[in-house]
């Protein structure tokens, strides 16, 4: 009888978890039909409006419907992401749009890398050459934040607020006394002086190589920060370093005395002066449109044009199989490189890369693709905020690369990491193993119960080298540079792209319009329709094709919030296999 009791408790308590968890997924089911139903809505826009830029999102390379975005409910609220891609068509639609007379930057927050807010900064810059104004506004201006707000015609700050302007900073987190700790050393085989991705692994500071091209690429993209900064406000790099030496600005009024901001403000006076600028009643309401919600018409295209320029996003660590929106994966890419390869309506390319490197065997199947798609139509490669090491590998055969100045790129090297656990294993847990075996390396790569042995790291390191002198080829033959030119700006240095575009890693310094310009240049072309690779699939289509991993994605985000991005870099450096061709740690300029 008790038994029956267990048992029937047990099958109500699994009809009750699972009654919940259907409720849940139905509502994000519903949340997702909606969203696909709603997401070509246009937004209304009345004349005479300002366009509200509020970055307080994820901005992702282009914008990837979420159904799970779109859900309103309590307690389950996660970040939202926008695509790069439609802030820059937001901003270019707004300028050419009469009913919008100015934008109003709302900075309290901006996450994204300098080579990202690059784009958006330029194409602010290209707006105000409309006549239109722009007026900066934050409680609180991070130096990401003033970046942006320097475009401004007029920089408002909360009287108290701040403006933080201290120079940038680097720096990297090192685990080998932790890993110390638990008794596993982590077995290193690389190639290159600067190679430093393994450095958190077995040092505890920056190593002298390592510090040396971390001042020299940081210094790069301070030095183009200083000048940007400098042309908008009218004020000289030497002036704008000694404020930043100084630690000068550290309030409103310090802001407003060296020229970084033109007035204090609260948001009810902000109100006031924007509809006074706008001819408003101080009684009626600002008409005001949203960046996420602004839908610009855009330039037509006649539907008789059949000419197309592809381009196709590679975004994240590079690894075998197929991969994710966030996450290069070979089979995926190289099938999408096909796909524009045989559309005889495709006349050129862009490779869009923001990736920070992977997986060395998965890198060569993508450059190869590339290569035979070189062969047969232009392509030309655009950075973002990071193509390194594999990420530059898969770059190389391209016709042109572009890059902007802050971009992070390089890193032509190559390494192998093998944790010995014995320590932990033996002495912390009191495991030992033992076992059996037909060779002399049957064993080898798939015990981390002991140290390599002498022969075992010799074979190591002659495979890193082999793969490192194939990347050093590649290199150099899309490059058209000799094998030892390319050595010696390789070597695991990473560099700027401003440093890139000077050794001859980079062919120019632009945007990924720049690009798009080019290939189409390239190409003979004057129209044509721009098409991208991999295909977004609808909320729906997302949800329904992937939902496990979407749902441990979701849950994930709300509980890790900002730490997210921490959880994603240990779960990849968790499945990584074979030899790398990466920086896996999360290099943070701030």
């Amino acid at each position: 009888m008790k038994s029956f009791f267990k048992y029937v408790l047990a099958t109500v308590t699994g009809i009750v978890i699972s009654f919940f968890l259907l409720v849940i997924v139905g509502l994000i089911i519903i949340g997702g039909m909606i969203s696909s139903m709603t997401a070509n809505k246009e937004t209304q826009v009345a004349d005479n409006s300002l366009l509200h830029i509020d970055l307080q999102h994820q901005i992702t390379e282009r914008t990837i419907p979420d159904p799970f975005e779109e859900l309103d409910v309590p307690g389950f609220n996660t970040t939202k992401s926008f695509g790069l891609n439609d802030i820059l068509k937001g901003i270019e639609g707004a300028k050419d749009d009469k009913r919008i007379k100015g934008i109003y930057l709302d900075l309290s927050a901006v996450s994204a890398s300098f080579a990202t807010l690059q784009e958006i900064r330029d194409a602010l810059l290209d707006f105000k050459t409309s006549g239109k104004f722009i007026v900066a506004y934050s409680e609180g201006y991070t130096q990401r934040a003033y970046y942006l707000a320097s475009t401004a015609d007029k920089i408002y700050v909360n009287p108290e607020g701040s403006v933080d302007f201290r120079g940038l900073a680097s720096q990297i987190p090192f685990i080998k006394g932790t890993l110390d700790k638990l008794g596993v050393e982590m077995q290193v085989v690389k190639v290159g002086t600067f190679k430093s991705a393994v450095e958190p692994l077995i040092l505890d500071r920056m190593s002298d190589a390592n510090r040396e091209q971390v001042t020299s690429f940081l210094g790069s993209i301070y030095d183009h920060f200083i000048d940007q900064v400098g042309a908008s406000r009218h004020l000289t790099a030497d002036s704008l370093r000694a404020i930043a030496d100084g630690f000068l600005v550290r309030t409103a009024d310090d802001a407003i005395t060296y020229g970084l901001a033109d007035g204090k403000r609260y948001k009810d006076e902000l109100l006031g002066e924007l509809k006074d600028s706008l001819d408003i009643d101080p009684d009626n309401d600002l008409n005001a449109v949203a960046l996420t919600k602004y839908k610009p018409s855009g330039p037509s295209t006649s539907a008789s044009v059949r000419d197309r320029i592809a381009v196709v996003y590679a975004v994240g660590d590079i690894v075998s199989g197929e991969g994710s929106d966030d996450m290069i994966g070979s089979e995926r890419i190289s099938r999408e490189l096909r796909k524009v390869r045989r559309d005889d309506k495709v006349k050129g390319v862009v490779f869009r890369i923001n990736s920070p490197g992977g997986s060395a065997l998965a890198s060569d199947i993508i450059w190869r693709e590339v290569d035979l798609l070189r062969k047969e139509k232009p392509v030309i490669v655009s950075m973002g905020d990071v193509a390194a090491s594999g990420g530059y590998y898969i770059a190389a055969a391209a016709d042109s690369i572009f890059a902007q100045p802050n971009t992070i790129t390089g890193s032509i090297g190559v390494f192998g990491v093998i944790p010995n656990m014995q320590g932990l294993m033996n002495d912390k847990l009191g495991i030992t193993f033992d076992g059996v075996k037909t060779g002399k390396y049957a064993d080898f790569l798939n015990n981390v119960d002991r140290p390599l042995t002498a022969d075992e790291r010799n074979i190591l390191q002659m495979e890193v080298n082999r793969i490192y002198n194939t990347f050093v080829q590649r290199v150099a033959d899309g490059r058209h540079l000799s094998k030892e030119q390319v050595d010696s700006i390789g070597q695991g240095r990473v560099w700027s792209g401003q440093q890139a575009f000077a050794n001859g890693l980079v062919d120019r310094l632009g945007s990924l319009d720049d690009a798009i310009a080019a290939a189409a240049h390239k190409a003979g072309l004057e129209d044509y329709r721009l098409v991208t690779y991999p295909a977004i699939k609808n909320p729906l289509e997302s949800l329904l094709g992937g939902s496990t991993d979407r749902i441990s994605t979701w849950f994930a985000k709300r509980e890790l919030g900002d730490q997210y991005g921490y959880y994603q870099q240990v779960k990849s450096t968790l499945g990584q296999r074979g030899v790398q061709a990466r920086l896996p740690y999360i290099l943070d300029v701030y």
